[in-house]
């Protein structure tokens, strides 16, 4: 067994959608970065990789790549995935915890489990995303951005 952790961190801007996990959540702000920015499945993918030595989200779906402008983080998530299964890698499960002062996340929690258990192939039970804030402290408490962390556990 192998176990992964990623972290992500994106700037929170106007005139874009705030999507986490998956999920399109009304907010007066969204995550600047040239996908759509979903930190939440870009630590996802950096746990799997990690977990798996295969590098990082960026070694593989890079910036520069006008392939990746916009592109749902889901589908990334997906490809991440069966980069894990050609090289004899099984996911076992995944827990997440995305840090934010607003919006409340409750209500999108079990979306983001569903959304993350399809993409990667494993049942809903094996998914875990929580989420805080830094009561006002540092740059997500002063609403200057969102991060996520995640780690998993995969085996060959």
């Amino acid at each position: 067994m192998r176990i992964g952790h990623g972290y992500d961190v994106h700037r929170l801007s106007e005139d874009r959608e705030l999507i986490l996990g998956g999920v399109k959540i009304e907010n007066d702000l969204g995550l600047l970065g040239h996908s759509d920015a979903d930190v939440l499945l870009h630590a996802v993918c950096d746990a799997l990789l990690g977990a798996a030595a295969l590098g990082d989200i960026g070694k593989h779906f890079p910036d520069t790549d006008p392939a990746y402008k916009g592109i749902s983080s889901l589908v990334l998530l997906e490809n991440v995935t069966k980069l894990l299964y050609k090289n004899g890698f099984f996911v076992l499960n995944i827990d997440s915890t995305i840090i934010a002062e607003k919006p409340k996340l409750a209500p999108f929690i079990d979306k983001m489990r569903e959304n993350i258990a399809k993409a990667v192939g494993i049942e809903i039970e094996r998914v875990s995303v929580k989420a805080t804030t830094e009561e006002g402290l540092g740059f997500t408490g002063d609403k200057k951005g969102i991060a996520a962390h995640a780690v998993c556990l995969i085996t060959e």
